[in-house]
């Protein structure tokens, strides 16, 4: 559950109430979500957490693909008061102090740069290796997070130093679940001369440096059932392996799915983008004009939601509020977006709850091209995405609470009589 700035949780009904429709629906095409289920309370428990962690990326802290999963990682240890250092190859988030994080972007293995991909790839890798490994000799760190292939030094010097280690599969084994063992080569590069083959072969990620990083590793992080089988056939025990899905960025279009909203205009720079690991939630009614773009610019991450009572429960549950309305007076549902800590791309005409580059991002109705940018910029920098959602809440308690809605209809009525007399 994401926590907002005040320390509410991300999940609670909007200080904005939503007027409940009255009326029935046709069921709805596509998919129909069921409202999560009621949070359960628990006792608080205590977690056995390290004083401090060393943790090492062949990517950048911030962006997209294994950028984010690195920034979600590092956020959460970070929050949890126990990061000691990140080592990457660039920053590019604000929200974790540049302090802890030592950024590789300047490197020397760029000398060698012309070699081609796998020997430029793996010698950027071992020196990452190198780096890291240098970091946990010296005791500061009482746990290690890493990714295959970027840590075998590191990992044997965690285990002369009984320092637990945990190792994070982006795909399968390396054997890809084979039941005997494949023995794989990389081949030398056409028109490699006799003289090069040993100083660069040196340089090559052998199959031999995956399979001893696993069982250095205390425990190994897979992404699904299908990633933890092929290491059960090849022995590995249950208790070496934990299940960690990845996080998904969610865009919600809450509203009548109709023409005058921007829903086509939203549809078409969701197609154009075709986002890793996101999802569109559309939330409200789907109206006949709505479907044929739903056939054109259909996609197997959007889902639709249908009619629901309870939107603010869907849009806890996104990343993003997208709302392109050409015309409106001041719509509800930005208020309700706001309430429940959610940046938002909307249009001026949707009304003025969203102040461009503060609470979301503002586009004109009807650009394709500003809606797909805005999304891809959210997409890529999570840490803005985090701070327009508080700067989003901190509005609605501070300005559009029925307690405002109330003073401000007072006034009218004060002013209406004074121009009376």
């Amino acid at each position: 559950m994401r926590v907002t700035s005040s320390g509410s949780p991300r999940n609670k009904t909007p200080l904005y109430l939503l007027h409940v429709r009255q009326n029935t629906c046709n069921p709805m095409p596509g998919e129909t979500l069921n409202a999560p289920a009621p949070v359960r309370r628990v006792a608080p428990m205590t977690r056995n957490l390290p004083r401090s962690l060393l943790y090492s990326i062949f990517a950048r802290i911030g962006g997209s693909g294994l950028d984010t999963d690195a920034f979600e990682t590092l956020r959460a240890s970070y929050r949890g008061g126990f990061l000691g250092k990140a080592i990457a190859y660039d920053n590019r988030q604000k929200e974790i102090p540049a302090s802890l994080i030592h950024s590789l972007r300047w490197h020397p293995v760029r000398l060698i740069s012309f070699l081609d991909r796998p020997y430029y790839y793996g010698a950027k890798k071992k020196y990452l290796d190198w780096i890291t490994s240098r970091h946990l000799a010296t005791g500061r760190y009482d746990l290690f997070h890493s990714w295959s292939g970027d840590c075998l030094r590191t990992l044997q010097v965690a285990r002369r130093n009984h320092i637990p280690s945990v190792l994070e599969i982006p795909t399968w084994h390396r054997d890809g679940g084979k039941e005997k063992i494949v023995q794989s080569r990389v081949g030398a590069s056409p028109g490699e001369t006799a003289a090069f083959p040993k100083w660069k072969a040196r340089l090559l990620l052998h199959r031999k440096r995956f399979i001893k990083e696993y069982e250095l590793a205390d425990l190994l992080l897979v992404l699904s059932e299908k990633a933890a089988k092929t290491f059960r056939v090849r022995g590995f025990p249950d208790e070496k392996l934990f299940y960690l899905p990845r996080g998904v960025f969610r865009a919600v279009f809450a509203g009548a799915l109709i023409e005058r909203k921007g829903i086509q205009h939203l549809l078409e720079a969701w197609h154009r983008l075709n986002l890793r690991d996101a999802e569109l939630w559309l939330v409200g009614f789907v109206h006949e004009e709505a479907k044929p773009y739903l056939k054109q610019f259909w996609r197997d991450n959007i889902r639709v939601v249908g009619f629901v009572p309870d939107p603010e429960n869907y849009l806890s549950q996104g990343t993003v509020h997208v709302f392109p309305s050409q015309w409106e007076g001041s719509a509800k549902v930005t208020y309700e977006a706001a309430a429940c800590a959610l940046p938002q791309i909307t249009t001026r005409e949707a009304g003025d709850v969203v102040r461009d580059g503060i609470e979301g991002i503002i586009v004109k109705p009807a650009d394709i091209s500003a809606i797909a940018g805005a999304l891809e910029h959210l997409y890529q920098h999570p840490e803005i995405a985090q701070e327009m959602g508080a700067a989003a809440r901190r509005r609605v308690v501070e300005n559009f609470t029925w307690d405002h809605f109330r003073t401000r209809l007072l006034d009218a009525y004060e002013t209406a009589m004074r121009m009376a007399q």
